[in-house]
């Protein structure tokens, strides 16, 4: 089992197929997406890796917070979130995590939390048909009706569908497709509709009902270092560059 990642709702489109159909898709943002922690076994009794993910001004962050990012070496971070995964799985602290951790095809699992609707009346809130709408009802056509049981026994139960807060709620979609990736955007286009309002945080995670992809890397995919590419010429050149150095001292 490998992690999942925390994403960003960018909004939706829709991408064009070789044989001209359209797919309709979500756009997910992965945004300094990075490994701030890990849970071993042997000290934790578990196995999970922590990322953080997007941006946080220092001065919002809490000083506890800004100590735990500061051990890790990374930016403060607008949102922390666990992932269980195996004990070959775990991933090394301050790696980012990039689009091509998932590829097309593949099904995942998206968590996020559903667009809150405010107060709603039973119609809406539970598709209830309402009252009839010819004489014999007033002007209550849309009520929910009655709601308790004669004197016996005399209340309404608990988790009565009546009218309430409606949405704001944690919902999972499961086995969502991976229509493609765009890896120099950080972007992942998941087909369909997932929970949330643009600019919303999402877990996005392997589907827990199928098996995992064969073309999926494990334990991550993950970006290059960024020093790879100053760390080389460095080696090289060292000789030619502490001569001129050395005969310009002993000159003056």
């Amino acid at each position: 089992m490998r992690t999942g990642v925390i994403a960003k709702k960018l909004g939706m489109t829709r991408l064009f197929q070789d044989d001209g159909r359209h797919v309709p898709v979500t756009v997910l943002s992965l945004e300094g997406l990075q490994v701030i922690s890990r849970r071993e076994m042997d000290k934790d009794g578990y196995t999970a890796v922590q990322l953080g993910a997007g941006t946080a001004k220092a001065k919002n962050v809490a000083k506890p917070q800004r100590g735990h990012f500061g051990k890790a070496e990374v930016e403060p971070k607008a949102i922390v979130a666990e992932f269980r995964v195996d004990e070959d799985g775990l991933l090394d602290v301050g790696a980012e995590i990039s689009a091509d951790h998932y590829v097309a095809g593949q099904l995942v699992d998206i968590q996020g939390r559903t667009q809150g609707k405010g107060f709603a009346g039973a119609m809406k809130r539970w598709n209830f048909g309402g009252l009839r709408a010819t004489h014999g009802v007033s002007v209550s056509h849309r009520s929910h009706g009655s709601t308790g049981n004669r004197q016996d026994p005399g209340k309404v139960f608990k988790n009565k569908k009546m009218a309430g807060h409606m949405g704001d709620k944690n919902r999972t979609q499961q086995n969502l497709e991976i229509v493609g990736t765009d890896v120099e955007r950080g972007l992942i286009f998941v087909k369909g509709s997932v929970p949330g309002s643009k600019g919303g945080w999402l877990f996005v995670k392997d589907a827990v009902k199928v098996a995992a992809h064969k073309d999926a890397p494990f334990p991550a995919g993950l970006k290059a270092a960024a020093n790879s590419n100053t760390a080389a010429p460095a080696d090289t050149p060292a000789e030619d560059v502490q001569a001129p150095e050395a005969t310009e001292g002993q000159e003056g």
